[in-house]
């Protein structure tokens, strides 16, 4: 499955979440490092809610750039 996942630069590196699978989010010192580590997490977050037995969300999100006067 592929979902969808926003990066947003802080002052000590970079995080990550998935508007689609909530509470699962990331952190990384790069780009590549966080994408990997929220790629692991959601792999491990999806693995445990089978576990549990919960349905695990469908990817429903997706991404647009507006453009707004400057």
């Amino acid at each position: 499955m592929k979902y969808l996942v926003v990066v947003e630069e802080s002052a000590s590196g970079f995080s990550a979440y998935s508007p689609d699978v909530p509470g699962c989010i990331a952190t990384g010192n790069s780009k590549t490092d966080v994408e990997r580590q929220i790629a692991q997490a959601i792999a491990f977050h999806i693995e445990s809610m089978r576990t549990e037995g919960l349905a695990v969300p469908e990817p429903h999100s997706f991404s647009a750039y507006v453009e707004v006067p400057a």
